[in-house]
């Protein structure tokens, strides 16, 4: 049985890679999908194949998943090209007769109004066409999401953001990673959706005071409407398409579409999430 993970020097990737190997999988059984071979020279070290092949580039990605019984599609990087990115990926798997994918999509893809869920529920849309078994993996957030927010929030004392009122139930990436492996090592998954969010339910006044737990400095939450908080974001320098998924994204949280009690994340992964504490700290 020859697994694949598309991304796999990516932050996600790389663990479910680690994931299979600690699973017992054998290394020349995992095949590394990346852009850049020199990138994933240590895992070719280890005994992984590694293939060469981008998401707009059908020839090489049939290629690359010749023999390939089970794929982990990790949703790409680049909004506004993902749907047709993720069609090449799937259309060479099913040319390359691939058994199963398992897909990286957004928690409450076929509900949100964040505005990354579109391009993830038209991906859903193209795996349920497809004659090949699919799994969707609706992550939720990672509370690594936040760690590049520690500075500004400890030097300024305020954590600024549009969630509202609104529980994040994030995890960690080690934590979907670990759910990915999961429904790849074990059989009975295609056709599944699994909403993925972590024990804890925490807004944002909780995460800065998270934040304060971990650094021992003074640090509140402070509410702005969703386009203020865009304007933010421009001007501490980010890109307009940045801005507004970050701007979405929170808009999202404070109506509650990136928190769930679904359980499935502890069901596949069998024990709790990572604390947020852990992660930031």
């Amino acid at each position: 049985m020859t697994t694949a993970v598309t991304g796999a020097t990516g932050h996600l990737g790389a663990l479910v890679v680690d994931g299979l190997l600690a699973r017992g999988v054998a290394a020349n059984d995992v095949v590394a999908i990346v852009r850049d071979a020199e990138k994933a020279r240590s895992l070719a070290d280890r005994g992984v194949q590694v293939r060469v092949a981008n998401y707009t580039d059908t020839a090489a990605l049939t290629t690359a998943l010749a023999g390939v019984d089970k794929l982990l599609l990790v949703s790409g990087s680049d909004l506004g090209q993902r749907v047709a990115q993720h069609s090449n990926v799937i259309e060479a798997a099913e040319a390359a007769g691939v058994s199963l994918i398992a897909y990286t999509s957004i928690l409450k893809a076929d509900t949100s109004g964040v505005s990354l869920a579109a391009e993830h529920l038209a991906t859903e849309v193209r795996l349920t066409e497809s004659p090949v078994a699919a799994v969707l993996l609706r992550n939720g957030w990672y509370w690594e999401n936040y760690q590049s927010s520690v500075p500004q929030a400890v030097e300024s004392g305020t954590l600024l953001g549009a969630g509202g009122s609104g529980a994040i139930a994030a995890a960690s990436r080690v934590d979907f990673a670990a759910a990915a492996v999961e429904v790849l090592v074990t059989e009975g998954h295609g056709g599944k959706i699994y909403e993925l969010g972590g024990d804890e339910h925490l807004t944002y006044s909780d995460v800065a005071a998270v934040i304060a737990q971990v650094t021992g400095k003074p640090v509140e939450y402070t509410d702005v409407p969703p386009a203020e908080y865009k304007q933010i974001l421009l001007g501490a320098g980010l890109p307009e398409f940045v801005a507004d998924m970050l701007a979405s994204a929170d808009a999202g949280i404070s109506r509650g579409e990136l928190d769930t009690d679904s359980g499935d994340l502890q069901k596949l992964i069998g024990r709790k999430s990572t604390p947020a504490a852990e992660v930031l700290r």
